[in-house]
């Protein structure tokens, strides 16, 4: 029986260790489990800011030394605490699950999915996509669209003019609430 515990021990060790950048519908990462990008830049995992006790899944600079969030899923609403599950959905939409398994957050997506993954990439972009198709004009969602506080190199900022959308930068309410603060950065429509 020792034997069979230890190598339990010794099999959820490599799994949490194990670097991969994508994320199936049949996987979950769950608080203390990450997803490194291939060419280990970035990496996700739930996190806490600073002195706060609540949980947010983020994404950061995985080679600095002190952790640089550049992105965060759930800034409105907060875990409580670490029985997050981050999970893809057949659909193609991410979600953030509580411990009561009620979605707490949820990517969008406008088209139909199939075999929908999540992949993080070396640019710091959480996608979206169907199967293997990394052309970025099909993604079915990324975070790329959904700024914080951090512009990325490759990112686009501004009004989508046929969708509508709008990439702007919002500062965090305090460094241990990334919740939307005081200040936004955004293009004035008017001189665009």
């Amino acid at each position: 029986m020792e034997g069979f515990a230890t190598l339990v021990l010794l099999f959820s060790i490599l799994r949490i260790s194990i670097a991969v950048d994508t994320l199936t519908v049949n996987q979950i990462i769950t608080d203390g489990e990450t997803i490194t990008s291939a060419g280990g830049s970035f990496e996700l995992d739930f996190f806490s800011p600073d002195s706060s006790k609540n949980r947010y899944v983020g994404i950061w600079y995985k080679k600095v030394a002190t952790r640089t969030v550049v992105w965060v899923a759930n800034r409105q609403i907060p875990l409580t605490d670490s029985s997050g599950v981050l999970k893809v959905t057949d659909r193609g939409t991410l979600v953030i699950l509580n411990g009561t398994n009620t979605t707490i957050w949820s990517s969008n997506s406008s088209r139909p999915a199939q075999n929908p993954n999540a992949q993080l990439l070396d640019s710091g972009n959480l996608v979206m996509k169907n199967g293997n198709d990394s052309n970025s004009e099909n993604f079915l969602w990324q975070s790329f669209d959904y700024p914080c506080d951090t512009l990325l190199p490759g990112m686009k900022f501004g009004r989508n003019r046929v969708t509508g959308l709008d990439r702007y930068l919002s500062s965090w309410k305090t460094t241990d609430d990334p919740s939307i603060g005081n200040f936004t950065y955004r293009l004035d429509p008017g001189s665009e």
